[in-house]
Protein backbone atom coordinates (compact mmCIF):
# COMPACT_ATOMS: atom_id res chain seq x y z
CA UNK A 1 0.00 0.00 0.00
CA UNK A 2 1.02 3.61 -0.91
CA UNK A 3 0.18 6.17 1.36
CA UNK A 4 0.39 9.63 1.15
CA UNK A 5 0.27 12.18 4.18
CA UNK A 6 -1.15 15.63 3.71
CA UNK A 7 0.43 17.76 6.67
CA UNK A 8 3.68 16.99 8.50
CA UNK A 9 2.36 18.07 11.94
CA UNK A 10 1.49 15.97 14.98
CA UNK A 11 -0.84 13.96 13.47
CA UNK A 12 0.89 13.57 10.13
CA UNK A 13 3.76 12.68 11.21
CA UNK A 14 1.93 9.91 13.68
CA UNK A 15 0.22 8.49 10.66
CA UNK A 16 3.54 7.84 8.86
CA UNK A 17 4.32 6.01 12.06
CA UNK A 18 1.21 3.75 12.33
CA UNK A 19 1.28 3.39 8.62
CA UNK A 20 4.54 2.28 8.21
CA UNK A 21 3.89 -0.56 11.18
CA UNK A 22 1.29 -1.87 9.03
CA UNK A 23 3.63 -2.06 6.58
CA UNK A 24 2.54 0.47 4.12
CA UNK A 25 5.22 2.94 1.67
CA UNK A 26 4.72 6.11 3.41
CA UNK A 27 5.56 9.42 1.72
CA UNK A 28 4.50 12.72 4.21
CA UNK A 29 4.21 16.51 2.75
CA UNK A 30 4.48 19.06 4.62
CA UNK A 31 3.99 22.91 3.04
CA UNK A 32 6.58 24.24 5.83
CA UNK A 33 9.71 24.12 5.92
CA UNK A 34 10.13 23.16 9.97
CA UNK A 35 6.86 21.55 10.86
CA UNK A 36 8.54 21.63 14.26
CA UNK A 37 9.26 25.25 14.25
CA UNK A 38 8.19 27.79 16.48
CA UNK A 39 4.78 27.35 15.85
CA UNK A 40 2.23 27.68 18.83
CA UNK A 41 3.22 26.86 22.73
CA UNK A 42 3.33 23.99 24.66
CA UNK A 43 0.59 21.19 24.41
CA UNK A 44 -0.44 18.45 27.15
CA UNK A 45 -1.39 14.91 26.43
CA UNK A 46 -3.54 13.39 28.77
CA UNK A 47 -3.20 9.46 29.80
CA UNK A 48 -5.18 8.57 26.36
CA UNK A 49 -3.03 10.54 23.86
CA UNK A 50 0.31 8.80 25.92
CA UNK A 51 -1.51 5.49 25.62
CA UNK A 52 -1.33 6.15 21.72
CA UNK A 53 2.19 7.07 21.72
CA UNK A 54 2.65 3.56 23.62
CA UNK A 55 1.31 2.11 20.81
CA UNK A 56 3.18 4.26 18.31
CA UNK A 57 6.63 3.31 20.71
CA UNK A 58 7.42 6.69 20.97
CA UNK A 59 6.00 7.33 24.95
CA UNK A 60 9.27 6.93 26.58
CA UNK A 61 10.66 9.72 23.98
CA UNK A 62 8.32 11.92 24.13
CA UNK A 63 8.14 11.80 28.01
CA UNK A 64 11.58 12.91 28.50
CA UNK A 65 11.20 15.93 25.93
CA UNK A 66 8.39 17.23 28.39
CA UNK A 67 7.31 17.15 31.97
CA UNK A 68 4.46 14.93 34.11
CA UNK A 69 1.97 17.39 35.22
CA UNK A 70 -0.15 15.70 38.27
CA UNK A 71 -2.63 18.22 39.33
CA UNK A 72 -4.57 20.88 37.86
CA UNK A 73 -6.29 23.76 39.83
CA UNK A 74 -9.48 26.44 39.12
CA UNK A 75 -9.03 29.51 40.88
CA UNK A 76 -11.61 32.57 40.61
CA UNK A 77 -10.32 35.68 39.66
CA UNK A 78 -9.60 37.13 43.12
CA UNK A 79 -7.83 33.47 43.83
CA UNK A 80 -10.54 31.61 45.39
CA UNK A 81 -10.15 28.17 45.10
CA UNK A 82 -12.65 26.37 43.15
CA UNK A 83 -11.61 22.54 42.24
CA UNK A 84 -8.54 20.87 42.45
CA UNK A 85 -8.10 17.10 40.62
CA UNK A 86 -6.06 14.69 38.86
CA UNK A 87 -4.68 16.84 35.32
CA UNK A 88 -5.73 14.30 32.23
CA UNK A 89 -5.91 11.05 34.07
CA UNK A 90 -8.14 9.51 37.23
CA UNK A 91 -6.90 9.99 40.17
CA UNK A 92 -5.52 6.39 40.75
CA UNK A 93 -3.71 6.13 37.07
CA UNK A 94 0.30 6.06 37.80
CA UNK A 95 0.63 7.32 34.39
CA UNK A 96 0.59 11.35 34.28
CA UNK A 97 -0.22 13.80 31.87
CA UNK A 98 2.23 15.35 29.95
CA UNK A 99 3.38 18.87 29.05
CA UNK A 100 5.80 19.60 26.29
CA UNK A 101 6.64 22.75 23.75
CA UNK A 102 4.58 21.72 20.28
CA UNK A 103 7.72 21.75 18.84
CA UNK A 104 9.58 19.18 20.97
CA UNK A 105 6.24 16.89 20.36
CA UNK A 106 6.48 17.38 16.65
CA UNK A 107 10.53 16.57 16.31
CA UNK A 108 10.36 13.38 18.65
CA UNK A 109 6.99 12.05 16.51
CA UNK A 110 8.96 13.55 13.14
CA UNK A 111 12.43 11.69 14.14
CA UNK A 112 10.77 8.60 14.49
CA UNK A 113 8.90 8.11 11.53
CA UNK A 114 11.95 8.87 9.60
CA UNK A 115 13.44 6.09 11.29
CA UNK A 116 10.63 3.99 10.99
CA UNK A 117 11.53 4.43 6.99
CA UNK A 118 8.49 6.92 6.27
CA UNK A 119 9.79 9.97 4.10
CA UNK A 120 8.89 13.15 5.10
CA UNK A 121 9.27 16.49 2.64
CA UNK A 122 8.73 20.07 4.22
CA UNK A 123 8.45 23.33 2.09
CA UNK A 124 5.89 21.37 -0.49
CA UNK A 125 2.21 22.38 -0.25
CA UNK A 126 0.55 19.20 -2.60
CA UNK A 127 -3.03 19.25 -3.88
CA UNK A 128 -4.40 16.55 -2.87
CA UNK A 129 -6.90 16.20 -5.95
CA UNK A 130 -4.84 16.62 -8.85
CA UNK A 131 -0.87 16.41 -7.89
CA UNK A 132 0.40 13.06 -9.55
CA UNK A 133 2.02 12.67 -6.13
CA UNK A 134 -1.38 11.90 -4.50
CA UNK A 135 -3.06 10.76 -7.29
CA UNK A 136 -0.76 7.80 -7.62
CA UNK A 137 -1.53 6.71 -4.05
CA UNK A 138 -3.19 4.08 -2.84
CA UNK A 139 -4.66 5.98 0.63
CA UNK A 140 -4.46 9.59 0.84
CA UNK A 141 -4.56 11.20 4.43
CA UNK A 142 -5.83 14.54 5.12
CA UNK A 143 -3.66 15.48 8.70
CA UNK A 144 -3.46 19.46 7.22
CA UNK A 145 -5.55 20.64 10.50
CA UNK A 146 -8.51 22.94 11.00
CA UNK A 147 -7.73 24.37 7.26
CA UNK A 148 -7.21 21.49 5.69
CA UNK A 149 -7.16 21.40 1.40
CA UNK A 150 -7.87 17.94 1.71
CA UNK A 151 -11.52 18.22 3.18
CA UNK A 152 -13.30 19.94 0.26
CA UNK A 153 -11.77 16.96 -1.91
CA UNK A 154 -14.19 15.01 -0.54
CA UNK A 155 -17.28 17.50 0.10
CA UNK A 156 -17.05 20.71 -2.06
CA UNK A 157 -19.41 22.15 0.71
CA UNK A 158 -17.32 20.91 3.63
CA UNK A 159 -17.57 23.57 6.74
CA UNK A 160 -14.94 25.91 7.02
CA UNK A 161 -13.66 27.51 9.99
CA UNK A 162 -14.75 30.73 12.12
CA UNK A 163 -13.74 33.02 14.94
CA UNK A 164 -14.31 31.14 17.89
CA UNK A 165 -14.68 34.76 19.92
CA UNK A 166 -11.47 33.96 21.43
CA UNK A 167 -7.65 34.48 20.90
CA UNK A 168 -4.87 32.96 23.01
CA UNK A 169 -0.91 34.64 24.05
CA UNK A 170 1.20 32.64 25.27
CA UNK A 171 4.31 33.39 26.57
CA UNK A 172 7.54 32.60 29.56
CA UNK A 173 7.92 34.42 32.57
CA UNK A 174 11.56 34.22 33.90
CA UNK A 175 10.38 33.01 37.68
CA UNK A 176 7.61 31.76 39.85
CA UNK A 177 6.07 34.89 41.48
CA UNK A 178 5.91 34.19 45.70
CA UNK A 179 2.79 33.09 46.74
CA UNK A 180 1.60 30.70 43.90
CA UNK A 181 1.39 27.12 43.74
CA UNK A 182 4.76 25.53 42.37
CA UNK A 183 3.70 23.41 40.30
CA UNK A 184 0.61 21.88 38.47
CA UNK A 185 -1.73 23.19 35.56
CA UNK A 186 -3.64 26.17 36.94
CA UNK A 187 -6.41 27.83 35.35
CA UNK A 188 -7.53 31.37 36.39
CA UNK A 189 -10.97 32.44 35.49
CA UNK A 190 -11.02 35.88 34.83
CA UNK A 191 -13.33 38.49 33.69
CA UNK A 192 -11.87 38.47 30.06
CA UNK A 193 -11.44 35.38 29.82
CA UNK A 194 -8.76 32.49 31.43
CA UNK A 195 -5.36 32.54 32.13
CA UNK A 196 -3.68 29.90 32.75
CA UNK A 197 -0.05 29.36 33.95
CA UNK A 198 2.30 26.20 34.49
CA UNK A 199 5.53 26.00 36.84
CA UNK A 200 8.05 24.41 34.83
CA UNK A 201 10.81 22.02 36.43
CA UNK A 202 13.54 24.44 35.45
CA UNK A 203 12.44 26.98 37.40
CA UNK A 204 10.08 29.23 34.40
CA UNK A 205 6.60 29.49 34.02
CA UNK A 206 4.48 28.80 30.77
CA UNK A 207 1.04 30.38 30.39
CA UNK A 208 -1.51 31.34 28.27
CA UNK A 209 -4.39 34.20 28.37
CA UNK A 210 -7.57 33.13 26.52
CA UNK A 211 -8.88 36.46 25.62
CA UNK A 212 -12.87 36.38 24.94
CA UNK A 213 -13.34 38.93 22.42
CA UNK A 214 -16.31 39.13 20.04
CA UNK A 215 -14.64 40.16 16.92
CA UNK A 216 -11.01 39.62 16.26
CA UNK A 217 -7.87 42.28 17.09
CA UNK A 218 -7.80 43.88 13.88
CA UNK A 219 -3.91 43.03 14.07
CA UNK A 220 -3.11 40.12 16.31
CA UNK A 221 0.64 40.47 16.10
CA UNK A 222 0.23 44.11 17.97
CA UNK A 223 -1.29 42.53 20.84
CA UNK A 224 1.59 42.15 23.51
CA UNK A 225 2.37 42.50 26.93
CA UNK A 226 0.79 45.80 27.58
CA UNK A 227 -2.51 44.89 26.75
CA UNK A 228 -2.67 41.59 28.13
CA UNK A 229 -1.52 43.60 31.83
CA UNK A 230 -4.45 45.57 31.59
CA UNK A 231 -7.44 42.93 30.69
CA UNK A 232 -5.87 40.82 33.39
CA UNK A 233 -5.30 43.87 36.05
CA UNK A 234 -8.09 42.74 38.31
CA UNK A 235 -6.83 38.85 38.39
CA UNK A 236 -4.00 39.29 41.01
CA UNK A 237 -2.21 35.99 40.11
CA UNK A 238 -2.45 36.50 36.24
CA UNK A 239 -0.92 40.27 37.29
CA UNK A 240 2.22 38.60 38.98
CA UNK A 241 3.10 36.41 36.24
CA UNK A 242 2.75 38.88 33.36
CA UNK A 243 5.21 41.07 35.55
CA UNK A 244 7.87 38.43 35.46
CA UNK A 245 7.04 37.81 31.65
CA UNK A 246 10.43 37.51 29.73
CA UNK A 247 9.19 36.22 26.37
CA UNK A 248 5.46 36.77 24.58
CA UNK A 249 4.24 35.15 21.21
CA UNK A 250 1.89 36.26 18.82
CA UNK A 251 -1.54 36.42 19.18
CA UNK A 252 -3.15 32.70 18.18
CA UNK A 253 -6.54 33.96 17.08
CA UNK A 254 -9.42 30.77 18.08
CA UNK A 255 -11.59 28.86 15.39
CA UNK A 256 -14.17 26.33 15.48
CA UNK A 257 -15.80 24.25 12.67
CA UNK A 258 -19.45 23.35 12.20
CA UNK A 259 -19.50 19.02 12.17
CA UNK A 260 -17.49 17.85 9.05
CA UNK A 261 -20.18 14.97 8.04
CA UNK A 262 -17.80 13.42 4.99
CA UNK A 263 -14.49 12.45 6.82
CA UNK A 264 -13.62 9.67 3.95
CA UNK A 265 -14.65 8.75 0.65
CA UNK A 266 -12.57 6.13 -1.66
CA UNK A 267 -9.18 6.37 -1.28
CA UNK A 268 -9.39 9.73 0.93
CA UNK A 269 -9.41 9.96 4.82
CA UNK A 270 -9.22 12.65 7.07
CA UNK A 271 -7.82 12.13 11.01
CA UNK A 272 -6.66 15.28 13.84
CA UNK A 273 -7.98 18.48 13.37
CA UNK A 274 -9.10 18.21 9.76
CA UNK A 275 -11.84 16.04 10.38
CA UNK A 276 -12.78 16.89 14.05
CA UNK A 277 -11.42 19.93 15.97
CA UNK A 278 -11.88 18.88 19.56
CA UNK A 279 -9.93 21.92 21.55
CA UNK A 280 -10.63 20.87 25.28
CA UNK A 281 -6.78 20.24 25.73
CA UNK A 282 -7.25 17.02 23.49
CA UNK A 283 -6.18 17.85 20.00
CA UNK A 284 -3.06 16.29 19.94
CA UNK A 285 -4.15 13.37 22.11
CA UNK A 286 -6.92 12.56 19.62
CA UNK A 287 -4.86 13.41 16.37
CA UNK A 288 -2.76 10.36 17.53
CA UNK A 289 -5.50 7.95 18.83
CA UNK A 290 -6.75 8.28 15.01
CA UNK A 291 -3.81 7.15 13.49
CA UNK A 292 -3.26 4.03 15.78
CA UNK A 293 -7.11 3.54 15.21
CA UNK A 294 -6.68 4.23 11.60
CA UNK A 295 -4.04 1.75 11.00
CA UNK A 296 -5.20 -0.47 13.04
CA UNK A 297 -8.34 -0.54 11.03
CA UNK A 298 -6.63 -0.89 7.41
CA UNK A 299 -4.70 -3.88 8.95
CA UNK A 300 -7.88 -5.77 9.90
CA UNK A 301 -9.44 -4.87 6.55
CA UNK A 302 -9.61 -7.73 3.40
CA UNK A 303 -6.86 -7.12 1.25
CA UNK A 304 -7.22 -4.28 -1.36
CA UNK A 305 -10.19 -2.97 1.02
CA UNK A 306 -9.10 0.29 1.68
CA UNK A 307 -12.40 1.48 1.82
CA UNK A 308 -13.62 -0.98 4.17
CA UNK A 309 -10.96 -0.04 6.50
CA UNK A 310 -11.66 3.55 6.09
CA UNK A 311 -15.20 2.98 6.96
CA UNK A 312 -14.55 1.24 9.91
CA UNK A 313 -11.76 3.63 11.21
CA UNK A 314 -14.70 6.40 10.57
CA UNK A 315 -17.55 4.54 12.59
CA UNK A 316 -15.82 3.98 15.42
CA UNK A 317 -13.87 7.64 15.89
CA UNK A 318 -17.02 9.68 15.02
CA UNK A 319 -18.90 9.01 18.12
CA UNK A 320 -16.37 10.19 20.50
CA UNK A 321 -14.64 12.95 18.73
CA UNK A 322 -18.81 14.11 18.77
CA UNK A 323 -19.04 13.71 22.39
CA UNK A 324 -15.68 15.54 22.41
CA UNK A 325 -16.86 19.00 20.84
CA UNK A 326 -19.71 19.28 23.21
CA UNK A 327 -17.00 19.13 25.82
CA UNK A 328 -15.19 21.66 24.32
CA UNK A 329 -18.61 24.00 23.71
CA UNK A 330 -19.04 23.97 27.30
CA UNK A 331 -15.53 24.96 27.94
CA UNK A 332 -15.75 27.83 25.92
CA UNK A 333 -18.80 29.27 27.04
CA UNK A 334 -17.49 28.92 30.59
CA UNK A 335 -14.12 30.98 29.26
CA UNK A 336 -16.90 34.02 28.23
CA UNK A 337 -19.66 34.08 31.10
CA UNK A 338 -20.62 37.21 31.69
CA UNK A 339 -20.49 38.61 35.55
CA UNK A 340 -23.40 36.43 36.09
CA UNK A 341 -22.30 33.19 34.99
CA UNK A 342 -18.89 34.21 36.97
CA UNK A 343 -20.42 34.99 40.14
CA UNK A 344 -22.58 31.31 39.81
CA UNK A 345 -19.44 29.53 38.93
CA UNK A 346 -17.86 30.71 41.97
CA UNK A 347 -20.56 29.50 44.36
CA UNK A 348 -21.31 26.32 43.00
CA UNK A 349 -18.17 24.68 41.68
CA UNK A 350 -15.94 24.74 45.39
CA UNK A 351 -18.93 22.12 46.03
CA UNK A 352 -19.58 19.85 42.87
CA UNK A 353 -16.21 20.19 40.79
CA UNK A 354 -14.06 17.76 42.62
CA UNK A 355 -16.63 15.49 43.44
CA UNK A 356 -18.16 14.96 39.54
CA UNK A 357 -15.38 15.50 37.28
CA UNK A 358 -13.84 11.89 37.57
CA UNK A 359 -17.14 11.00 36.98
CA UNK A 360 -17.69 13.49 34.18
CA UNK A 361 -14.20 13.00 32.04
CA UNK A 362 -13.40 9.23 32.89
CA UNK A 363 -14.68 7.86 29.42
CA UNK A 364 -12.06 10.44 27.97
CA UNK A 365 -8.77 9.07 29.86
CA UNK A 366 -9.59 5.48 30.25
CA UNK A 367 -9.60 5.05 25.98
CA UNK A 368 -7.13 2.43 24.75
CA UNK A 369 -6.64 2.99 20.97
CA UNK A 370 -5.22 -0.92 20.41
CA UNK A 371 -1.86 -2.31 19.84
CA UNK A 372 -0.20 -2.27 16.38
CA UNK A 373 2.33 -4.61 14.95
CA UNK A 374 5.80 -4.39 16.17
Amino acid sequence: MRATVVGGGVAGSAAAIALRRIGADVTVYEAYDDPAGPVGSYVSLAVNGLRALDALGCLARVQSAGFPVARQRMWSGNGKLLGDVARGRRPEDPLHSVTIMRADLIGALRAAAEESGARIITGQRLDPAADPRATGADLIVGADGIWSVTRPVLDAAAPRPAYAGLYSVSGTSGSLPTGLPGNGFNWVFARHGVFIFLPVPDGTVWWTAQVAAPEPPPDPSAVGLANLTRLFSTEPQATAVLRAASAVRAANLGHVLKPVTRRCRGRFVLIGDAAHPVGAGQGASIAMEDAVVLARHLADAAPGSIPQGLAAFDRERHPRAGKLAKMETSNRDAKTAGPIGARLREMVMPHVFNRFYEKATGWLYDFDPGRLPV
